[in-house]
């Protein structure tokens, strides 16, 4: 199984979360959902919430590389909120559905993420915009994955920049570097020079063996 890197992201709404939506950068946020999808698609298994906001922008970015998305792709949506699933749902083929908990929206969200937060080993999680669900899915990702990296997108606003107060250190370029294929290349570990894979199954465990120099050099 390859490696798996966490996504939490929204865009705020200011009528449900005013004091997030006031630092929230809707272009940035979209621009930093996208830049991981083309750091990770092909590389990186890569798992979140289904956001109604963000899984278009993800679907946006999947059809335009010419891998078999759907298996480096896990979506998880929650039952309580089956009359809003965005259409781009369907698209991935590959959505968890997990229980609608006492028809009550915060036992059944803290129940999704429970669940996704203990389905895979990730080697990071990233936090880019969002509201208090930025918040509780950190909570729960520092829990129940302790080694791995976390990511807080900071110079998208919302909650992430609560959540970066959280922590002990964090490195300059998330408050303030907007190349964000750069700043995922770093941070996840991600080689510039590593090929994409059309599943999971295809790509080398050693990395030094999934360098796209490899492929293209005659041995």
């Amino acid at each position: 199984m390859a490696d798996a890197v966490f996504l939490s992201a929204s865009i705020p709404d200011p009528k449900r979360g005013p004091e997030y939506a006031a630092t929230a950068d809707a272009v940035a946020i979209a621009s930093a959902v996208s830049a991981l999808m083309n750091v990770t698609l092909g590389r990186r298994l890569l798992v979140w919430g289904g956001h109604p906001a963000i899984t278009p922008m993800i679907w946006a970015v999947a059809e335009t590389i010419n891998i078999d998305y759907g298996s480096w792709v896990r979506l998880y949506q929650s039952l309580h909120f089956s009359d809003d699933f965005p259409e781009d749902n369907e698209r991935f083929h590959n959505v968890t559905f997990t229980d609608d908990i006492e028809n009550d929206r915060q036992k059944s969200l803290t129940f999704m993420r429970e669940r996704m937060l203990s389905d895979y080993r990730y080697t990071a999680g990233v936090f880019i915009g969002g509201m208090e669900g930025i918040l509780e899915e950190f909570n729960i990702f520092r829990r129940l994955q302790p080694n791995a990296a976390i990511v807080p997108v900071v110079s998208t606003g919302g909650a992430v920049v609560e959540l970066a107060g959280r922590l002990p250190h964090m490195d300059q370029d998330l408050r303030d570097d907007l190349d964000y294929v750069a700043v995922f290349h770093r941070h996840l570990n991600v080689s510039v020079q590593e090929a994409r894979f059309n599943r999971p199954t295809d790509q080398p465990v050693a990395p030094e063996l999934r360098l796209w120099r490899r492929f293209t050099t005659d041995v």
